[in-house]
């Protein structure tokens, strides 16, 4: 489902009520009713508008202009105009935790399992991890929801010689943190967290649902367990406009 770019004005003229704000009324109940509008889907243009409701493209404007000082939307020059993204706070610290995160604020968290797949590792991952040449490594590709909006594409990588259960151990859990528990590490801390951003792939672009030419945040951690030893190695992808990291 899309907004709407064409339908039967229910404009009511001679209402009283100036029709740049019945228009931009019926925008914003487009925007609230439409599933893709949280993940920054573009308006339709002002010529579309302006046949759809069978006005000028000043009063397209100022209806534009009184949805974008309210919040809802935002106008980006040669792009459109785009609806607004409820932004979501992730904390980065010692214990980095996407479910806890995301619950401590009234956000519903999910994940969905991508692939887990055993193979050679990478050698900045080897050297993050402190493997030998000849060591391994389980990379788990997961895709982290907020509320049924994708805000986060993460691998992680985990030595297999340690954990050799974790493919069928994460298949059960979907949850790292239960994962590890499982296997016997009762809790981790991040080590460190390096933060850099990026345009985004095509990959990241379609399993993120972003709109061409958004960016992304990228967070590359080391987590390691009560003895300081490194567990796990990860790379987290977030849309740069639904999410702000905070250190």
């Amino acid at each position: 489902m899309t907004i709407k770019e064409q339908n039967t004005s229910t404009l009511e003229r001679g209402s009283g009520e100036a029709l740049w704000k019945q228009i931009a009324s019926e925008l914003e109940n487009d925007i609230k009713t439409d599933a893709y509008s949280k993940n920054g889907q573009r308006l339709p243009t002002e010529q579309v508008l302006t046949a759809r409701f069978k006005v000028n493209r000043h009063t397209i404007r100022r209806a534009i202009h009184s949805l974008a000082e309210d919040g809802l939307v935002r106008t980006e020059q040669g792009r459109g105009v785009f609806v607004n993204t409820e932004v979501v706070e992730y904390p980065l610290g010692r214990r980095v935790r996407f479910s806890e995160s995301l619950s401590a604020r009234q956000k519903s968290p999910k994940g969905k399992i991508l692939s887990i797949i055993k193979g050679n590792t990478p050698i900045d991952v080897r050297e993050a991890l402190g493997l030998k040449n000849a060591q391994s490594t389980w990379r788990v590709d997961r895709l982290g929801f907020s509320d049924e909006t994708a805000i986060a594409l993460s691998s992680h990588y985990f030595c297999t010689e340690r954990f050799p259960e974790l493919k069928a151990v994460f298949n059960e859990t979907s949850s790292i943190t239960n994962a590890l528990n499982a296997l016997g590490v009762a809790d981790y801390e991040r080590k460190e967290t390096r933060i850099l951003a990026r345009p985004a792939t095509a990959e990241e672009t379609r399993l993120l649902e972003l709109p061409k030419g958004r960016p992304v945040l990228i967070t590359e951690g080391i987590n390691i367990d009560t003895k300081g030893a490194a567990i796990e190695y990860s790379i987290s992808r977030f849309a740069a406009d639904r999410v702000q990291l905070v250190t």
